[in-house]
């Protein structure tokens, strides 16, 4: 059977040993719970509370809980490809994952394509990116489809629901090349008036 490190170690420098490692984990980012304090949609970047404390030794050697300042400038992912993208308005309170670039991404980030690092930096509170989507069990949804894709607000009073063989569109008004149809009355005057579904 093998000896663990810190029983190979002196007594005394098993502290030391703790010490050491619990100093590197701390400072490797991988990703951590946010929360949107601020959002820019010029920049599409957004200002994010880290949701969870750390326990962090404080110079008397006694451990204390301490909140992370907030990130700023974090660039926000929405899914994007192939010419289009789907956006949200982002507001103050959304929950979101924010995963953390194993380079410092300043320079792709202003500049795009291919960089070089501006700093030699891993794992950094800077390099911050914010993914929506993740939420808390307060935050949870209410009639969650098991069977079908949706496009819906949060209390699923408009959604677009797809299904084999069907899409439905839920809201009281439902705006089609600028005109609004209420009822299906409605949809069938503007059909016989000359408008049409662009496909």
């Amino acid at each position: 059977m093998g000896v663990s490190v810190p029983e190979r170690l002196k007594e005394n420098d098993v502290d030391f040993y703790h010490t050491m490692i619990d100093k590197i984990f701390s400072t490797m980012r991988v990703s951590v719970p946010g929360i949107i304090k601020k959002f820019d949609a010029e920049k599409q970047t957004a200002e994010v509370q880290v949701a969870l404390r750390e326990h962090v030794q404080q110079e008397n050697m006694q451990y204390e809980w301490v909140e992370i300042d907030v990130l700023l400038d974090v660039p926000v992912m929405f899914p994007r490809g192939g010419g289009y993208v789907l956006t949200f308005p982002v507001k103050k309170g959304d929950e979101c994952l924010v995963v953390f670039s194993d380079m410092c991404i300043d320079a792709w980030f202003s500049l795009g394509d291919i960089q070089n690092q501006i700093e030699k930096r891993r794992h950094d509170l800077s390099d911050g990116i914010a993914l929506l989507g993740l939420w808390s069990q307060p935050k949870k949804l209410d009639e969650f489809s098991r069977e079908h894709v949706e496009l819906r607000n949060d209390d699923r009073s408009d959604f677009i629901r797809i299904k084999p063989g069907v899409i439905d569109l839920v809201a009281p008004t439902i705006r089609v090349n600028g005109v609004n149809i209420t009822t299906r009355e409605r949809y069938d005057e503007w059909i016989d008036e000359g408008g049409r579904v662009d496909r």
